[in-house]
């Protein structure tokens, strides 16, 4: 007998365009609240790739379309971001402005909290500094 496969959080999110407007959001919270700055200043201006890189990343992350790996293969995170200083501070604005941006997308609380403790896994291994 087989069991229904559970929703993945994609499904849950209700897909790319769901998915998209989290990112947008999260991006745009980081250009504009200089409580973000010390990762703001990590992007480059235009943050339209930075937009597509993480959509494409969390598409496959959160059980969708693996559209990150489909274009540049593995994301070796930590080694992608290991040019950048990333220490609890920059963890913490990372995590603040990905919280502020799926409380204002009015996301489904348990899901809410189903990926912020997945994305603060995530993000404190990105860091590489002590403090």
């Amino acid at each position: 007998m087989n069991t229904p496969a559970q929703p993945t959080p994609y499904d849950r999110l209700d897909g790319a365009a769901t998915l998209r407007a989290l990112v947008d959001r999260f991006y745009d919270l980081m250009d504009e609240d200089p409580d973000y700055y010390g990762i703001r200043k990590m992007h480059p201006a235009d943050l339209a790739t930075s937009r597509d890189k993480l959509f494409w990343f969390l598409s496959g992350w959160t059980g969708g379309p693996p559209e990150y790996t489909d274009r540049f293969g593995h994301p070796f995170l930590r080694r992608r971001h290991l040019p950048f200083a990333i220490g609890t501070a920059e963890r913490d604005q990372w995590m603040d402005c990905m919280r502020r941006a799926m409380q204002d997308m009015d996301l489904d609380p348990a899901l809410r909290q189903e990926l912020d403790t997945a994305l603060f896994q995530t993000a404190d291994f990105m860091r590489n500094q002590p403090q």
